[in-house]
């Protein structure tokens, strides 16, 4: 259990489920498009491209698909459980997703939309999450129950997903 709503990882953790994370989703980052996307997309997965915030100038999109990923996170999290926030090559966390983002309550660690680099979210056992990919501008959100909780709103926001399931979707 974490003292804090929101923890730094230690050096060591952080190298651990960083090479977990490389080894289990076989990541391999790249600016190049030959080599999108640049994780094994799960089986119970879908990408979409992040194109539809280009026209956002009001960020109200971008907002809304803020909130849709970080409460469909929480929701499939227990109380008292907590989630990976990871920043490639940055400071990372361990963090209780019940306990930020409200009033009188730290922010998220970070945003599900890839900044400037690649953010991802995981639960503790892998299982469910998202890959935020800066270059190919997209997000793959992962785990049948989270999908099951957010993929009708982020169809709203983005449009249909462009992969499910590691699979090019065919647009017609």
């Amino acid at each position: 259990m974490l003292e804090d709503p929101v923890a730094v990882l230690p050096e060591a953790e952080y190298r651990r489920v960083w090479d977990r994370f490389y080894a289990e989703f076989q990541f391999r980052p790249s600016t190049s498009a030959l080599r999108w996307p640049a994780i094994k997309e799960p089986a119970a997965s879908a990408a979409w491209s992040l194109a539809a915030l280009d026209v956002d100038p009001d960020y109200e999109r971008l907002e809304r698909l803020v909130e849709v990923v970080e409460h469909g996170l929480a929701s499939c999290v227990h109380r008292q459980g907590t989630l990976f926030a990871l920043d490639w090559q940055h400071t990372s966390y361990r963090f209780i997703p019940h306990e930020v983002g409200g009033p009188g309550q730290p922010a998220w660690p970070l945003s599900p939309y890839p900044d400037g680099d690649y953010y991802v979210f995981l639960s503790e056992d892998f299982r469910m999450g998202s890959f935020g990919h800066p270059w190919e501008q997209s997000i793959c959100l992962f785990g049948e129950e989270f999908l099951d909780a957010v993929s009708t709103e982020v169809d709203k926001v983005l449009g249909p997903p462009i992969r499910r399931s590691g699979r090019a979707v065919d647009p017609a």
